[in-house]
């Protein structure tokens, strides 16, 4: 079907209008401030320092002030924390903490631990950046098997608890670690469990019964006694 002359350059004019609104929108923007991010190099101030302030970033504990009540290990619903507590050889009325360690890897960032914290020893951080070629690297341990920590004891009336800066105990914890290191052979101890119940002694075996003695029998009865003299031959 042939097209007319007012169509054909009805249809080069659809295509210029389009084509000039596109562009438009392309041209406009070279005339804008860019907004993109040239991350990590080029930022006018580091991204941690503008971060929400309720940002949920690394947790961090601060063992000067944790009273090793376990809340946090508690509240946690997929069991990432794993606190261990145990007597002081030197002092058995002591506790210290033999280990508290957090799989960041396997962490959801949710904030239940922090909240039944009664000193805020476990704070989120604005830290996030921990690459690691092994991902068993990501388990912070802030306590030492060999040196542990002795529990901290609330004082009452004290008006706030002395915490370090926020950020700076994983910071130290992140920059001890080289993203390409050898992540260790073993995993996280598995919870104590307790001991197996012994098991239940087998049943004696049943002692059959003596047999009671069976009565003795009743004498049959005695007939009717004769008569004397029914016996004897009639002459």
């Amino acid at each position: 079907m042939a097209t007319s002359g007012s169509e054909y350059i009805g249809n080069i004019r659809d295509t210029v209008k389009s084509f000039w609104q596109g562009m438009s929108v392309t041209l406009s923007e070279v005339l804008r401030r860019p907004i993109t991010v040239q991350y990590p190099d080029r930022l006018a101030l580091p991204v941690q320092d503008v971060l929400p302030a309720r940002y949920r970033g690394f947790l961090e504990v601060d063992a000067q002030i944790c009273t090793g009540c376990q809340a946090c290990e508690r509240a946690c619903p997929i069991s990432c924390i794993s606190i261990v507590l145990d007597k002081d050889p030197a002092n058995p009325k002591q506790r210290v903490v033999s280990q508290f360690d957090i799989d960041e890897a396997k962490c959801m960032f949710c904030g239940l631990c922090v909240e039944p914290c009664p000193t805020g020893a476990i704070q989120h951080t604005r830290e996030f950046e921990a690459t690691q070629r092994s991902v068993r690297n990501l388990v912070f341990r802030w306590a030492d098997p060999l040196h542990p920590f002795p529990v901290y004891k609330v004082q009452k009336g004290a008006p706030y608890f002395p915490r370090a800066p926020l950020g700076s105990l994983v910071r130290e914890v992140i920059a001890q670690r080289n993203w390409d290191a050898i992540g260790p052979a073993y995993l996280p101890p598995e919870p104590l469990k307790p001991p197996p119940k012994p098991a239940a002694k087998p049943a004696a075996p049943a002692v059959p019964k003596p047999a009671a003695a069976a009565p003795p029998s009743a004498a049959p009865p005695a007939g009717p006694a004769a008569m004397p003299g029914s016996g004897e031959n009639k002459s």
